[in-house]
């Protein structure tokens, strides 16, 4: 009787967690956008079930809101002043689009590959960085402005690594010259960054290649086997996430990392880059 009266206990504090639907913004670049890929011309986007981010939505079901908050040339945190505003800056538009969504149970960041750009001059690490800065906006930000929302978990996914077709056609080449080189190094810098800002982790390069014809997009196969793939990985994300959120002992609210944590988690990256 005891063990049964312990199990309606958990079930009680677990159940509200599990608010249908559970909601899920994917923060993208052109990737996820669905930008179709034509050797650096510009071109429009595939239809929204060849889109990864609304494959998603419908593998997971009617439980699950997926929103695709996803901007062609989106970097982690690399200034540029292409756009007005928060323009192509992942880091400042972050903050604003959870809080325009909120509540979010959680966010999934696959930005990167923009940051290989040379125009950037960024370092496989540097740009791990930047995705580190994204996963602590998620992590702090809480309820935005004006709410009691927690702060969604953060799954991190690596974009797949660019194909040697960059180094072809008249655009790429020079635009993301010595990037192709770069992008082998980050996964391996992406999992310890998520590590350290306790995010979960998902390698698209394990699932798909960057097989469109430009050498950085994605085909339409591809955008849907990517979409299947993180759609079996998600329910187990976000089940564990609501049970083992670590909390604040004076407060009882999610912690907050500290500015110490955060520099140790940066020299950490360092040394694992090495």
């Amino acid at each position: 009787m005891k063990k049964f009266l312990c199990l309606i206990a958990m079930l009680a504090l677990v159940g509200p967690c599990f608010a249908k639907p559970i909601r899920i913004m994917v923060f993208g670049d052109s990737l996820s956008w669905g930008f179709i890929p034509n050797e650096g011309r510009a071109s429009e986007r595939y239809p929204a079930d060849s889109r990864w981010p609304d494959v998603l939505q419908k593998e997971l079901g009617s439980d699950y809101e997926v929103i695709n908050e996803s901007l062609n040339g989106r970097t982690t945190d690399a200034s540029d002043n292409q756009l007005a505003g928060a323009g192509l800056d992942g880091s400042a538009y972050l903050p604003a689009a959870i809080t325009t969504h909120h509540p979010l149970d959680l966010v999934i960041i696959m930005v990167g590959g923009n940051d290989l750009k040379a125009a950037y001059n960024r370092t496989p690490y540097r740009i791990a960085l930047g995705a580190g800065h994204l996963i602590d906006i998620c992590n702090t930000i809480g309820g935005g402005l004006g709410t009691t929302y927690k702060s969604p978990k953060v799954l991190l996914i690596c974009p797949p690594p660019l194909s040697p077709l960059i180094e072809q056609g008249s655009v790429f080449p020079e635009m993301f010259k010595g990037g192709l080189q770069k992008t082998k190094y980050l996964s391996k810098l992406y999992e310890g960054i998520a590590r350290l800002g306790d995010a979960d982790f998902f390698d698209a390069g394990t699932v798909i290649t960057t097989d469109g014809p430009d050498g950085l997009h994605l085909t339409a196969e591809a955008e849907k086997k990517l979409g299947t793939a993180v759609a079996t990985k998600v329910p187990s994300y976000v089940r564990l996430a609501f049970l083992v959120t670590p909390k604040d002992s004076s407060t009882g609210s999610a912690a907050t990392e500290s500015p110490l944590a955060s520099a140790i988690a940066f020299w950490s990256l360092r040394a694992l880059s090495r």
